[in-house]
C-alpha cells in the first residue's frame, strides 16, 4: 500500500468516526431536549390545571355557602322577566297547546357573608319557571294568543340551569378573603401540587409560593428560590380573566430528573463509540504496521541480497582464479582460494541459520538445552571470534570480569551467540578505532553483563524499535552497514528463554552500553 493510499484512507476513517461521534453527541442532546420540553410542558399543564381546580373548589364552597344563607335571609321581591308563550294547535283534536318559559327574578337580602362584611348583602337570584296547557275549543281556530312559530326555536334556552347565581358578586366576596383562607394550610397545598404534579409522573422535589403582585405572601414552601426555571400560573382569575396572585413552582432537582432517562442512551452510546474508536486506533495501528512489515520484507530482502551477492561473486572469483592454468599449479594460491570460498561459503550458512533461528524462536520451535556454564568463560570464547575483526580496524576490547558468582544456566552455543552479536554491531557500527570495555558483576541474585562501546550511538527513536525483527536504522538499497536486522531481534528472543533481561543506553556519537541480566546459581 502506498503512502499517498494509506493518509487517504486514515483521512476518510478519521472523518468518518469523527461525524459518527458528532452523531451521537447531536442524538444524545435532542433526547435531552425531548425530555426538558415534555417536562416543561406537562409542569405548565400540571400547574395550571391545579389552579382551575383550586378556582372551582373555591367556587363550590361559596355555593354551597349561599345556599345555606338563602334561609336566613328572605325574598324581598319576586318579578317574572322574559315570559315567553308558545301556542300550537291540533286540529284532529280540537285542542290548542299552551307553553309558557318564564324567568323568575328574586332580590334576597344575605347576612354575614364569610363574616368579611359588616352588613348584610342584598342579592338576586334568577330562576325560571314552565307551565304547558292544554285547552279544547269548539270553533275552528279560536284561540287568543300569540303566534309562536318564531319563538319555537327558543325553548329551553331561557332555563339553563334552576339556580344562576352572579359570578359579580362570588369575585367581590372572595377577593376580600386573605390568600391563606382562600388556599388553606401550605402543606395541603404542597399534597396537592404533589398529587397533581405525579399524574404527569413527576415524582421529585418542588418549592412554591403564591405572590400578590411583586410581593411574596406568607403561603409558600421553606426553600422556595426564584430561578430562571420558575413555572407560574395566575390564580384565582376573575370574570375579566385578571388576577392579583400568581402561584410559581420550581424543582431543585430538575436537571437529574432531565438527565435520569438520557444517561442509559448515552451510556450505551458511549460504549459503542468507544468501542469503534479503539477498532479504528487498532486498525489504524494495523495499517501502519503493515506498512512497516511490508518496507522491513523489502529492506531486508535488499539487504539479504547483498548479503548472499557479495559472498557468491568472491566465490565466482575464486573459481575462476583456481581453473585459471597458471593458478592451478600453484598449491599456496588454490589453498588460499579453497579457503575463501569455504569463509563465504560459511558466512552464507550463518546468514541462513539466522534466518530459521529467529523463525524457530518465533514458533518456539529451538530447543535450548540448559547446563552449568561461567559467564566470564563465556566472554572470553566470544571474544575471540570477533578478534580479528576487531584487529582489522585497529580496535581493542577490556575485559573486566569481577564477578564472583559467575555459574549459570544457560545454552553455551545462544550465549556466545548473543555476545558475538553484540560486540559485532560494536565493530561495526564505529566510524572510528573500537574501544569496547566487557564487565561482569554480581548484584543481588544476578549476574550482570555490560558491553559498552564508542560507536555512533542510537537515537531514541531507533532504541525503542531495536529489538523489532528485521529492524536497521538505514533502509532501502543503503549497504554501507552490512546486516539483516535479526541480530538483536535474536539476541532479545535467547535473553528471554533465558529469563533474563536486556536493556540499552545509548545517545547519538556516545557509543553505547548494552546490560544482560541473568540469574546466577546459588
Amino acid at each position: 500500500m502506498s503512502k499517498r493510499t494509506l493518509i487517504l484512507l486514515i483521512t476518510l476513517m478519521s472523518i468518518s468516526l469523527i461525524g459518527i461521534i458528532i452523531i451521537q453527541g447531536f442524538f444524545i442532546v435532542e433526547i435531552y431536549r425531548d425530555a426538558e420540553r415534555k417536562f416543561n410542558n406537562d409542569s405548565s399543564i400540571a400547574l395550571s390545571e391545579g389552579v382551575e381546580w383550586l378556582e372551582k373548589r373555591e367556587f363550590r364552597r361559596y355555593v354551597v355557602k349561599f345556599r345555606d344563607l338563602i334561609s336566613s335571609g328572605g325574598a324581598i321581591d319576586t318579578t317574572a322577566i322574559n315570559s315567553l308563550y308558545i301556542i300550537k294547535e291540533d286540529s284532529d283534536n280540537n285542542e290548542v297547546m299552551m307553553y309558557r318559559n318564564a324567568s323568575i327574578e328574586e332580590n334576597l337580602k344575605v347576612p354575614q357573608f364569610w363574616n368579611v362584611l359588616d352588613d348584610s348583602l342584598n342579592l338576586k337570584r334568577v330562576s325560571s319557571e314552565r307551565e304547558t296547557k292544554v285547552l279544547k275549543i269548539q270553533k275552528e281556530k279560536e284561540y287568543s294568543g300569540i303566534s309562536s312559530e318564531q319563538f319555537l326555536s327558543k325553548i329551553g334556552e331561557i332555563s339553563k340551569s334552576k339556580e344562576i347565581l352572579f359570578e359579580t358578586a362570588y369575585h367581590d366576596l372572595a377577593k376580600r378573603n386573605p390568600i391563606e383562607r382562600r388556599i388553606g394550610n401550605v402543606k395541603s397545598l404542597s399534597s396537592f401540587l404533589k398529587y397533581r404534579f405525579k399524574r404527569f409522573n413527576i415524582d421529585i422535589p418542588f418549592e412554591f409560593a403564591i405572590f400578590n403582585a411583586d410581593s411574596i405572601t406568607r403561603v409558600k414552601s421553606e426553600n422556595f428560590v426564584l430561578d430562571k426555571n420558575t413555572f407560574e400560573s395566575a390564580l384565582f382569575t376573575d370574570e375579566n380573566d385578571e388576577s392579583g396572585y400568581l402561584i410559581k413552582v420550581n424543582f431543585p432537582k430538575r436537571t437529574p430528573f432531565l438527565v435520569a432517562p438520557v444517561i442509559s442512551v448515552a451510556v450505551v452510546s458511549i460504549i459503542f463509540t468507544f468501542i469503534i474508536i479503539i477498532v479504528y486506533i487498532y486498525t489504524v495501528l494495523i495499517l501502519l504496521r503493515q506498512r512497516q512489515i511490508s518496507q522491513i520484507k523489502t529492506d531486508f530482502i535488499n539487504n539479504m541480497t547483498h548479503e548472499f551477492k557479495t559472498p557468491i561473486a568472491t566465490i565466482n572469483l575464486a573459481l575462476d582464479s583456481i581453473i585459471n592454468p597458471k593458478t592451478i599449479k600453484d598449491q599456496s594460491l588454490v589453498k588460499k582460494y579453497l579457503e575463501m570460498i569455504k569463509d563465504e561459503n560459511k558466512r552464507m550458512y550463518d546468514q541462513v541459520e539466522n534466518v530459521l533461528r529467529i523463525s524457530q524462536l518465533e514458533k518456539r520451535e529451538l530447543n535450548i538445552k540448559k547446563t552449568t556454564l561461567d559467564l566470564n568463560e563465556l566472554i572470553k570464547i566470544a571474544v575471540s571470534h570477533v578478534q580479528l575483526l576487531l584487529e582489522n580496524k585497529n580496535g581493542s576490547i577490556h575485559l573486566n570480569l569481577n564477578a564472583v558468582k559467575s555459574e549459570i544456566q544457560g545454552n553455551e552455543t545462544h550465549l556466545v551467540n548473543v555476545m558475538v552479536n553484540i560486540i559485532d554491531n560494536a565493530i561495526k557500527y564505529c566510524d572510528k578505532a573500537p574501544e569496547i570495555q566487557v564487565s561482569t558483576e554480581n548484584i543481588s541474585d544476578k549476574i550482570v553483563l555490560k558491553i559498552t562501546d564508542n560507536g555512533i550511538g542510537m537515537s531514541k527513536k531507533v532504541q525503542n524499535k531495536i529489538f523489532e525483527k528485521f529492524y536497521r536504522e538505514q533502509t532501502g538499497d543503503l549497504h554501507n552497514i552490512k546486516g539483516h536486522g535479526l541480530g538483536l531481534a535474536y539476541v532479545k528472543k535467547i535473553i528471554d528463554y533465558h529469563n533474563g533481561k536486556i536493556a540499552l543506553e545509548s545517545a547519538l556519537n556516545k557509543g553505547t552500553v548494552f546490560s544482560i541480566e541473568l540469574f546466577a546459581n546459588k
